[in-house]
């Protein structure tokens, strides 16, 4: 793959014609090189796009668009292999876990398509209003030039929860990948290219946050801004959006919590704590990475992970049978051990803490948990972004809530519990915008997708997905022969 960015649709040289190489976590070695965006290669990539936006593009039907996103998912399908294949040397997860993945990412686009046909019905829907001279309905128009900022840990499929509606909505779109994690998201610029986008609608500008990421948050023309990625980049990209009042869409961090009561099948409790944490090495932002164990079940909950853990295989992602891969990169490498030694003059170290061994070259940790954490310990506020798993004990069902929702996180929770009722209550007063009950982690997506508090602003997926590349459009028509009556009521009085 030559490191090129993919602008109008053709692929060109960045503008400095700088590169950066793409390394592979398993190996600390590069196999790849991009090219090194910058401003002036944004100021190009959103010119095309609003060219784009103007031209015949603008009048395209949801019919229209569904073909092309169903197109888009079948040039996925056929190059599924081969790309997962990218994934895991781009990112380091592990094979099975890189193709589903893809299945997702196909799936997606597939559900879009359906998304941008149902729109052409609703376009110009009645709306019902009090009186009968008027009639109003409501048409649905794209937001304009999106600019599309997704990050590494999911690196395809982060991409299409933004591309794929915001096609199906008609915008067109300049999309920036993370830079630890960026030749999927070129491959999807070729795929869809192939599949007869037109020039303009998508392109991708590589390169690094500050010198790509930060002046497409800026950029005037730019009037819809979708982030995914850590908090303090999205406090940078919502100060950026607040510049021009633009529509925004931020999707942050989280510490999420999955409170364990004493009834709950203690089978099922491990495997659900156990994917929630280690599932991705924990590179998830909903990982369930506090647990809230009743104090009666605590040690033994405890005892049973760290078994089931010291048993996880690790290695690189290729390898048949590895569960955890290497961290995506040696700045968050770097960062997890440290929080491990963080971790372990904070609380209990119970099992892991540190590198595996027999491991000389790439970014392995081992899976790491920690009980009785501290409510004010770093393990327990601070998002790791990793396979660190902090357990704390509760008393009563006040105590597991406040626990639980003492966090300046709010993006997912969890509950285990064989009394239905006692679930259904604790999932009303969890503060999060995504709540599992007896589970952690399935995500679909059909239903919304976002949290509250700093975890983020508005929500993905689904419809409502759809909904943040559209503006709602209000016309309202008089249709009475009468006169209005207005003026000559108002000169008649005076």
């Amino acid at each position: 793959m030559e490191p090129k960015l993919f602008i109008d649709g053709a692929w060109v040289d960045a503008a400095q014609g700088g590169t950066l190489d793409v390394i592979n976590p398993a190996t600390e070695r590069p196999f790849a090189a991009i090219a090194a965006g910058s401003a002036t290669d944004i100021d190009r990539a959103v010119a095309a796009a609003k060219r784009a936006g103007k031209g015949p593009w603008g009048r395209t039907t949801g019919r229209e668009r569904a073909a092309l996103l169903r197109a888009i998912a079948a040039g996925i399908e056929a190059e599924k292999d081969r790309l997962a294949r990218l994934e895991v040397e781009d990112n380091g997860k592990p094979l099975a876990e890189a193709e589903g993945d893809i299945a997702d990412t196909i799936y997606c686009f597939n559900l879009y398509a359906t998304y941008a046909e149902e729109l052409d019905a609703r376009q110009g829907e009645p709306i019902a209003v009090p009186d009968a001279r008027f009639s109003t309905r409501v048409k649905y128009v794209p937001a304009g030039v999106a600019g599309l900022i997704v990050p590494w840990n999911y690196p395809l499929l982060m991409a299409a929860w933004k591309v794929a509606p915001a096609i199906a909505a008609g915008c067109t779109l300049v999309l920036k990948p993370s830079e630890y994690t960026p030749l999927s998201a070129l491959e999807l610029a070729r795929i869809c290219h192939e599949a007869g986008v037109p020039p303009g609608v998508v392109n991708v500008v590589t390169g690094l946050g500050r010198d790509a990421g930060a002046p497409l948050a800026a950029h005037p023309d730019v009037s819809k801004l979708a982030f995914t990625g850590s908090v303090p980049t999205g406090i940078a990209v919502a100060t950026a959006a607040a510049q021009d009042v633009k529509s925004l869409s931020l999707e942050l961090g989280g510490k999420s919590p999955i409170v364990v009561f004493a009834d709950a099948d203690l089978d099922q409790v491990v495997e659900w704590v156990m994917f929630g944490i280690f599932w991705n090495q924990g590179q998830v932002c909903s990982a369930t990475s506090r647990l809230i164990a009743e104090r009666s079940i605590a040690p033994r909950l405890v005892e049973r992970l760290a078994e089931e853990a010291r048993k996880i295989v690790i290695g690189d992602g290729m390898t048949e049978g590895v569960q955890l891969g290497p961290l995506v990169s040696r700045a968050q490498y770097d960062k997890v051990l440290g929080y491990m030694e963080v971790g372990k003059r904070e609380a209990t170290l119970v099992t892991g803490g540190g590198r595996p061994a027999g491991f000389n070259a790439g970014y392995f940790v081992e899976p790491t948990i920690f009980t009785d954490v501290p409510a004010d310990a770093r393990i327990w506020k601070e998002e790791i972004f990793g396979p660190i798993l902090s357990v704390a004990a509760f008393d009563s069902e006040n105590h597991a809530l406040d626990l639980a929702n003492t966090t300046e996180f709010g993006l997912a929770a969890a509950v285990m519990t064989k009394d239905i009722e006692r679930a259904e209550r604790v999932a009303d007063r969890f503060e999060a915008g995504v709540v599992w009950i007896n589970c952690s982690q399935p995500n679909f997506l059909e239903p919304p997708w976002g949290g509250m508090k700093k975890s983020g602003v508005g929500r993905e997926l689904g419809t409502w997905g759809l909904m943040n590349f559209l503006e709602p459009k209000q016309i309202t028509a008089y249709q009475s022969s009468e006169p209005w009556g207005w003026y000559l009521k108002n000169t008649q009085n005076g």
